[in-house]
């Protein structure tokens, strides 16, 4: 059940808010995070760090009554990377405003003293940051004073990870049948693009994947055999990029895309005014302006990597919510992408009706469409 009222709401993040003088979670667990770590933690636990501001994603499908109140501190980047976002969730519960904000341990802006002060039962950490993390001896630091730290991941081997990750945050929150929950039904949707595929087994597209198109002037960041770059080859595509970059996350330059003539391209966007105002990135995610978005779609396939390629000449160009990419909710961008590399084989999937149901099962938000665009939408 929801918290009914806005009283309710504020109410819980108040509490989040003071500190607690103990803990009744003592029973202690022994848990592996996804780098292999044996970590012993007091389960349920009560107070938690978020290392990264958009692991709400993962904490709302859990808490979903309530989902911030475990969370005595997170990083600074939800308002910045996801502002549409952001404003969904501080509309319904104000008080986050007043969350303890941490920078990041890759930036070298993270406050141990802070940390330590909130007396957290367990900080969580992206896999990204465990280089940044052993540099600067935090675990080891934060473990003196009784603070165990997890990593989990959904970003660098998100089809790897995102179901241990899920588990992990399950086992720690005392919520394991939701967590299974979710990850059935993740995988259920998965499933329905995958078993049409193998069934009628269509030629495949090569689709170019563009990482925060717009976001600077460099062209082009992309993906290689994971994130994004995986989600276009189970949805019956080939990144062109796979072979390019070795890795997750690499560059492709313009002359290797318009070698390639890409079927199709495909841009990552959000709402970055507050990382960079007025950009040329394309804000697609929670209510966007879809008008607005396939303008600044169609500016970005003018510049010289893009203007006479065949994805181009036949307006198969698409723009996606980036934060796909760092949330479990990759099974939406699946069934979008497979929808657009195969219309008439996923003609009656509806990527809209998967996400609307995402919301009412596992998130404490309303839906709002606006997650992607085309060149070839009518509205």
């Amino acid at each position: 059940m929801r918290l009914p009222d806005f009283a309710a709401c504020a109410a819980v993040a108040l509490v989040v808010l003071l500190p607690s003088a103990s803990s009744a979670a003592d029973n202690k667990i022994t848990v592996t995070d996804v780098v292999g770590r044996q970590v012993e933690v007091k389960a349920p636990v009560e107070k938690v760090i978020l290392g990264e501001g958009r692991q709400v994603y993962f904490v709302a499908a859990l808490d979903t009554d309530a989902p911030f109140k475990r969370v005595v501190g997170w990083r600074d980047d939800f308002e910045k990377a996801d502002l549409d976002g952001y404003k969904d969730y501080i509309a319904k519960y104000p008080l986050i405003a007043k969350l303890p904000k941490f920078g990041g341990s890759k930036e070298g802006t993270f406050d141990i003293e802070q940390a330590i002060s909130l007396a957290p039962d367990v900080m969580i950490m992206n896999v990204e940051a465990k280089t940044a993390t052993d540099d600067s001896k935090l675990i080891e630091k934060l473990a003196k004073v009784g603070i165990p730290v997890v990593f989990i991941d959904f970003r660098d081997k998100p089809f790897e990870n995102t179901d241990p990750s899920m588990r992990l945050m399950g086992k720690l929150f005392g919520k394991e049948a939701r967590a299974e929950e979710f990850i059935a039904f993740r995988n259920e949707q998965i499933d329905i693009v995958t078993k049409r595929l193998a069934a009628a087994n269509p030629p495949k597209p090569v689709v170019m994947i563009e990482r925060a198109a717009g976001y600077s002037d460099d062209c082009c960041m992309s993906f290689g055999n994971e994130n994004f770059g995986k989600m276009v080859e189970i949805a019956g595509g080939i990144n062109m990029a796979s072979k390019i970059i070795p890795g997750t996350f690499g560059v492709v330059n313009p002359e290797q895309i318009i070698a390639a003539d890409p079927d199709q391209v495909i841009v990552t966007g959000s709402n970055w005014e507050l990382y960079v105002p007025g950009g040329a990135w394309v804000g697609v995610g929670p209510g966007a302006n879809g008008p607005e978005a396939r303008r600044k779609l169609s500016a970005l396939m003018e510049r010289p990597a893009f203007t006479g390629v065949k994805a181009v000449k036949n307006k198969q160009v698409h723009a996606v919510w980036h934060q796909f990419y760092n949330s479990p909710y990759q099974f939406v961008a699946i069934q979008a992408i497979a929808k657009w590399q195969h219309p008439d084989l996923f003609k009656d999937l509806d990527p809209h009706k998967t996400m609307r149901t995402l919301h009412e099962r596992f998130l404490p938000v309303t839906y709002k469409p606006g997650y992607w665009a085309s060149l070839t939408d009518k509205e």
